[in-house]
């Protein structure tokens, strides 16, 4: 699946994921961003949240979005963003 793919899928995946998980935004950052991913890359996916959401709830949203787009997914939480790291993936990222 390519970067368009995965941002049609989740166009239409993310009122579910609103509704689910709280989610407010997500983005697509790293290798598929940059045109450089490989077999066996993961897609990065930046998600903020309307309202705190447990570790588990965390873990759940990680695996339903590996299941629905079929690659495994590295979901990171803009709040969790170191400040170095963070303005490289802030300047990549691309908002769905």
């Amino acid at each position: 699946m390519d970067l368009d793919e995965i941002k049609k899928v989740l166009k239409e995946y993310k009122s579910a994921l609103k509704e689910k998980y709280h989610v407010d935004t997500l983005g697509i950052f790293g290798s598929y961003v940059r045109n450089v991913q490989a077999g066996d890359s993961d897609l990065d996916i930046l998600v903020d949240f309307t309202i705190p959401i447990s570790l588990f709830e965390f873990i759940d949203m990680e695996e339903d979005l590996s299941e629905l787009l079929n690659v495994k997914v590295d979901l990171v939480s803009r709040n969790a963003l170191k400040p170095y790291i963070g303005r490289r993936i802030l300047n990549e990222v691309q908002l769905v």
